[in-house]
């Protein structure tokens, strides 16, 4: 009896694995926007209007007013576009900001001035990760968009090459 009690388990039991596993994944939504708020500390990413992801952000150490020249320690603000990605980056992956555009680098060259660069949204030193409870109470980059490692995994996975950024004050 327990035999056959057995093999009528395996022989539903496979069938009905093989219909769960040819079922479509449900699939992250789409995210065409990422959007930060500087004043709440708060990045946001966007399918439409629908808000799927929200994570605490630290931001760089002189955080009010956008990033004008190099060294000024702010995060720009304005409408960008995350076009690349460094997985071998100093901090647990980033993906760069294209700051500055035109607009930057002629403010800059009248200001006389360099603009600077490099703004990047990332996660903690390598090898310090444990500590991003503490670090992210602070804003302590140099005018990047810092996160957690495992909120940087995250947002890895799921913003494309390409994805505008709106930064706002």
């Amino acid at each position: 009896m327990r035999q056959a009690s057995g093999m009528l388990t395996s022989r539903f039991a496979l069938p009905l694995l093989a219909l769960f596993a040819s079922a479509p994944m449900a699939r992250a939504e789409a995210v065409d926007l990422v959007r930060v708020d500087k004043s709440e500390r708060l990045l946001e990413l966007l399918s439409g209007d629908k808000v799927v992801r929200s994570y605490a952000v630290a931001l760089g150490a002189n955080p009010v007013g956008h990033k004008r020249q190099e060294g000024d320690e702010r995060t720009p603000e304005g409408r960008y576009v995350l076009d690349w990605r460094n997985p071998g980056s100093a901090f647990t992956k980033s993906i760069h900001i294209s700051y500055p555009d035109a607009d930057d680098k002629a403010a800059a060259k009248r200001a006389g001035v360099d603009p600077g660069g490099m703004i990047m949204i990332h996660g903690q030193s390598k090898g310090f990760g444990w500590w991003s409870w503490l670090m992210q109470m602070f804003d302590w980059t140099n005018g990047c968009i810092a996160v957690t490692d495992e909120d940087m995994a995250e947002i890895w996975k799921m913003v494309e090459n390409g994805t505008p950024i709106e930064i706002n004050p």
